[in-house]
């Protein structure tokens, strides 16, 4: 997550969708929708929204993600 927080918002919003297109084309797999999960929280945290996928929910268990990003931000 620190590496997140140290990219420039345009960096990190650049970051999101190309995550997101490349998940799109196959070429990387939902599970890097727990990467999608901690730039959002990291977006959430600088007062901007970024949508979740429409499928975020039943690819992500909101609890554990929830749980890393805790663990993420005590390890900052």
């Amino acid at each position: 997550m620190d590496f997140y927080e140290k990219l420039p918002t345009d960096f990190l919003i650049a970051f999101y969708n190309e995550i997101l297109k490349n998940i799109e084309k196959g070429l990387l797999t939902k599970k890097m929708y727990y990467e999608i999960g901690l730039i959002i929280s990291v977006a959430s945290q600088r007062g901007i929204t970024l949508e979740q996928p429409c499928d975020f929910e039943q690819i992500v268990d909101q609890k554990d993600l929830d749980e890393f990003i805790q663990l993420a931000q005590n390890v900052t």
